[in-house]
């Protein structure tokens, strides 16, 4: 019983290595375009589409025409001096006295801008006294609005980059409305 079980234990291997290794016929692939894929370059440089926005051949990085990001609240008045002087004139918050939240806008301006402007807003931030940054303005020695500093958060104004990025829509008015209560301390 025992040398049957041996015959067949070896007659199995040889059949094995047998059927295994055919020279003649290659062994069947299940579903070969998963091993073997055709290579696409989906985003490849092509002279087919030219973007307005200089992105030549990322027409998939594009957004749709005429979508905005959702969430996203368009602003109205443009980066330039012209937009600066027209938000600080009309631009009110639209936040009503019940929902402005000082404290929130406290944590954000302690977050953002204390490094800059001082925790008081009078221009003496810990980058200004180590020397990093010269000439941060006061807020006492500014003629300032909530909507220009709004639009200066939105959009940045000279040293001072953007942080519509960082901060949303309600947040900008938050940190504005908390730096026109700084400007009233000082």
């Amino acid at each position: 019983m025992k040398s049957i079980f041996k015959i067949s234990f070896i007659l199995g291997i040889l059949l094995c290595f047998a059927s295994c290794k055919r020279s003649n016929k290659p062994n069947y692939q299940y579903m070969p375009n998963m091993y073997e894929s055709v290579a696409y370059e989906t985003y490849s440089e092509s002279n087919a589409f030219n973007s307005p926005y200089g992105l030549k051949g990322k027409e998939g990085q594009l957004p749709p025409s005429h979508t905005i990001k959702r969430g996203f609240v368009p602003y109205e008045y443009a980066n330039t001096t012209e937009g600066y002087n027209l938000a600080k004139l009309n631009s009110k918050s639209p936040l009503d006295s019940t929902s402005v939240d000082m404290v929130k806008g406290q944590e954000l301006f302690e977050i953002y801008c204390a490094i800059c402007h001082g925790n008081a807003g009078n221009g003496k931030g810990k980058l200004v006294t180590q020397g990093k940054y010269l000439g941060v303005p006061s807020y006492a020695d500014r003629e300032i609005t909530t909507g220009s500093v709004n639009h200066v958060i939105t959009f940045g104004l000279n040293s001072m980059g953007p942080y519509s990025n960082q901060l949303n829509q309600t947040e900008r008015w938050n940190v504005a409305a908390y730096v026109m209560k700084l400007k009233s301390e000082l």
